[in-house]
């Protein structure tokens, strides 16, 4: 009976001890993760609508989302009008998102997309090759990645979140 008391209460300690250390200062959001140390990121490139390389170093000093996304994924449907208004939000104007589109797929079905949804505030961006999908281990779509001034992943978020929620517009602003 020992021996099987020690075994649980290891297991119950193992399982908080890896909640403690990926992730801090998490509000109530059951989708964000929040890494108690950042992630450095380096070479991070992806295209715009006209093909034109995208570099993540040039945005440090900047509070930036990568969202990834594609045209054929519900929940990105619902998501991508939030980040249009999280965009333009006056309270966050050192942010920077990039919607980039995961789905290998022609920009003329990404502008149907965005025109559709009455995106006004957001560009279409690219990963073709599927090469930051692969580098940021995404598990689905939408997955949005939040790096901090620093240029280094802080955060993410597996699945639909509401980037309108005030709660979640406070403590993002305390990155930006």
């Amino acid at each position: 009976m020992k021996l099987l008391t020690h075994k649980f209460l290891l297991v119950i300690f193992y399982l908080l001890s890896t909640v403690i250390c990926y992730s801090t200062e998490q509000p109530n959001f059951k989708n964000l993760i929040v890494y108690s140390e950042a992630k450095k990121l380096e070479n991070i490139e992806f295209k715009n609508k006209f093909s034109e390389i995208i570099k993540l170093s040039d945005y440090r000093g900047k509070l930036v989302i990568l969202n990834f996304w594609a045209t054929w994924c519900a929940p990105c449907s619902e998501e991508m009008p939030h980040l249009d208004t999280l965009q333009s939000t006056s309270k966050l104007e050192n942010l920077k998102i990039f919607p980039i589109n995961v789905g290998k797929e022609k920009i003329e079905k990404a502008e149907k997309f965005f025109f559709k949804l009455k995106i006004k505030n957001l560009d279409i961006y690219f990963d073709d090759t599927v090469r930051l999908a692969n580098l940021f281990s995404l598990r689905g779509i939408p997955t949005s990645v939040i790096i901090n001034k620093n240029g280094e992943e802080f955060a993410r978020i597996m699945g639909v979140i509401d980037f309108t929620d005030k709660k979640f517009i406070d403590w993002l602003r305390k990155y930006n």
